[in-house]
């Protein structure tokens, strides 16, 4: 293995830190419930740019990571999370070509998936009552997608990630 891939690879588990450092940095009340999935985010980005090398076995290690640091029941995450990527890894090809528009609107349509089917887990598992707030997320990561995947790519590029 030369030194150059696994630069790559260290790139990439460099920004999930960062992504899931974000996840849980604390925020004021007023914007904690406006609080982007960055891990997600992340983990859709490089699942549509590299499918071959993240995918469902990635995400589903992040989702769980994610779970711990978070004090949730273990695998809801990272149930979900799967799912999205799954979608991702079967579109990606599509999501690429998308316009910047409509691409960020593909996303928040799986962030909402995402949060949906945490929802129902946790609903299953445990009590837990539907909020509209449940969709807040959905929308600051659409606002914030553009600048995600314009980071990140030149992140990409800068580092020659493969």
């Amino acid at each position: 293995m030369s030194m150059h891939v696994a630069n790559g690879r260290w790139v990439v588990w460099l920004s999930f830190l960062v992504a899931m450092l974000f996840q849980i940095m604390p925020l004021p009340d007023l914007f904690e419930p406006w609080r982007p999935d960055w891990l997600l985010l992340v983990i859709i980005y490089w699942a549509m740019a590299l499918p071959h090398r993240y995918n469902i076995l990635s995400a589903w290690l992040l989702g769980v990571l994610l779970d711990i640091m978070l004090g949730a029941h273990l695998g809801i995450r990272a149930l979900s999370i799967s799912l999205v990527v799954y979608v991702v890894v079967l579109h990606f090809q599509r999501l690429r070509n998308f316009p910047m528009w409509q691409q960020a609107l593909m996303i928040s349509s799986l962030i909402c998936l995402h949060h949906l089917v945490v929802f129902w887990v946790q609903f299953v598992v445990e009590t837990a009552t539907f909020d509209v707030r449940l969709f807040l997320p959905a929308i600051s990561s659409l606002i914030i997608w553009p600048w995600v995947f314009w980071i990140l790519r030149r992140v990409r590029r800068q580092y020659k990630v493969r």
